[in-house]
This record gives structure tokens, sequence and C-alpha cells, in this order.
């Protein structure tokens, strides 16, 4: 086990520094130039090399580049062109919004989607079984602002019980006024998110109810809820981990929509500004944090995985031949 961690964590880093040399060229080839951020329209060219020599953007991409990644291993991740903040402070007040609002999407769709997706594979052949495995489907084609529009429409308009967007200036001051806040966008992201939860929970349980293990268990005498407590609940998990680490991580990147709909002042509203003004260190900054949360949460659904299955470490723990 240790072995796949070292081996596993290198990967992270090598997978981080890819990410980074990718994310830094691709900003570079977006059309019109940075500098432009900083002056007014009519600004001389000796103004505009003042501006390119200010923000750096003059040097050649390796030294940029160089740069740049000595900064990330300082945890400096730059200052703001338009505003001249550091742009470190900036991302972290926003994520007291977009983590809160991931999490909670998140835990909200997998209390939903575990009790839907074994019921619509226990009772496949039943007409609620049926219907729920329609109604998943049916989800995952709908857009998740169009989602949020209806909701707004009737808790927010038609019923006026709950705020149609904005969050409190104190942030988490009051937690009861923060939750309510994020109540509709949170019920949003969760409702898309467990429509494909459901389909890949019921396919996993559709796998443990035909396997010939649990057919043996039941006929040594054990009950159903037992023999899937026991042998078909870990099985199942197994698959679904690795699903449920990449949902997490596309809810966590999917947050410009929501944020955007809801006019949550998150990392997606702060992206998307910085991506119209050629704020660069915003945007470095911003994918930095989001690629990091992403590869952080693939590892951690891959050591969970390893932790359920004992195959999977038995595998790690043999030498080749």
């Amino acid at each position: 086990m240790t072995t796949y961690l070292l081996r596993r964590m290198a990967f992270l880093v090598v997978s981080l520094l890819l990410a980074c040399a990718v994310l830094f060229l691709l900003l570079r080839l977006l059309p019109g130039d940075p500098a432009n951020s900083l002056l007014s329209v009519g600004a001389t060219p000796e103004q505009i090399a003042a501006a390119r020599h200010q923000i750096g953007s003059d040097r050649p991409l390796p030294e940029q580049f160089a740069t740049w990644l000595g900064q990330m291993a300082r945890l400096d991740l730059g200052t703001s062109f338009v505003s001249t903040l550091p742009v470190g402070p900036e991302i972290a007040a926003r994520l007291v919004v977009t983590v809160p609002l991931t999490l909670l999407s998140f835990l909200l769709a997998v209390v939903v989607a575990v009790p839907v997706g074994f019921v619509a594979a226990r009772r496949s052949d039943r007409w609620y079984g049926l219907l729920l495995n329609g109604v998943s489907q049916l989800g995952i084609a709908v857009p998740v602002f169009w989602v949020g529009m209806l909701l707004i429409w009737a808790f927010a308009l038609y019923f006026r019980i709950l705020p149609a967007g904005g969050f409190p200036q104190d942030d988490w001051a009051d937690p009861a006024d923060a939750i309510t806040s994020l109540a509709l966008p949170v019920v949003t992201v969760a409702l898309v998110m467990s429509a494909s939860l459901i389909r890949y929970v019921r396919s996993a349980t559709m796998d443990v109810l035909d396997s010939d293990y649990l057919r043996t268990f039941r006929a040594l005498g054990s009950s159903f809820p037992g023999a899937m407590w026991r042998h078909g609940l870990r099985n199942a998990a197994v698959p679904v981990i690795s699903v449920l680490g990449i949902e997490l991580a596309t809810t966590f990147l999917g947050a410009v929509v929501v944020e955007s709909v809801f006019a949550l002042p998150g990392l997606g509203s702060m992206l998307a500004k910085a991506i119209a003004q050629h704020d660069y260190p915003v945007v470095q900054g911003v994918l930095f944090v989001s690629t990091f949360g992403v590869l952080l949460i693939g590892f951690a659904a891959d050591l969970v995985q390893r932790i359920i299955d004992p195959r999977l470490r038995g595998t790690l723990s043999r030498s080749p031949r």
C-alpha cells in the first residue's frame, strides 16, 4: 500500500505540472493582449509597451512559465491585473460559496440516488422500477440551467418561499441565511447529478443481484438483506465510487453555470469575469485551484476503492514475474 501511495502521489504531481503547462499555453493562444486590461481606448504604442512590460507579457514564454511555476511553488497565485489585489485571498473568499455548494449538492444527490437506484434495480420488473429508470434517463438530458430557472420560477417567484439568488455579504456569519441562499442552487445541482448517479447505482446493483455468489449465500440460508450487507454492498460500491469521484469533480468544475444562474459570488462568476477582462493571473489561479481539487478528488476516490476492494490491494502486493 505504501508503494502505491508513493506512486500515486508522484502521478498526482506530474499530472498537476502537465495541467499547468497546458493551462499556460492555452491562455496564451487566446486572442487579445492581457495588457489591454490596463489601458484605455486610444492608448499610444509607448503606453502599450509600458503596460506589457509591467505585466511581463513582453518576456519569452519559457521565462513567463518558469516565473509562474515559481510563484505556484511558493503558493503565490499572483496579483490581478484589473483590481491589483492578490489572487489567493480573492479565491479563498470565493471558495466559501463554491465549496459548500459543491459538497451539499453532492451529499444530497448521493442520499437521493442510492436508495432510488437500489429500488430501480430491485424492482426492475415492476412499473415503478421502470418509471424510476425512465425518469433518471430523462433527467440526464435536462440542462442544469433550465432546472435552475424552473426552480426560481416555482419557489422564488410563485410561492415566494426562497430567494431567487445572491448570497449574504457577511458570508456565513448567519448560517441560516447562507443556507437559505444556497437552497435552490443545491437542489438544482443535486437533481441533475442524482439522475446520472441513479443509473450507475442501478447498474451496479443489478450486477450484484445477478451474481452467483449472492445466489449461493441465499441458498445457504442467508436473508436477502444480510447477503446484500455482507457481500453485495462492497462489490456494488467499487464501481460506484469511481463515478462519485467523477461526479464530484464535474460538480466543482460546473459551478460556473449554476453560480451564473443564481448570481452567486463563487469561483464560477470570478472565472467568467476574469476571462472577459483577460485577467490572466485570476484565470490561472482559479483554474489551478480547480485542477488541483479535481486531481485530489480522483486520488481520494482511487484510494477508497483500494480500501474497500481487497482484490485491488492484492494486485499491488504481488511482484511481477
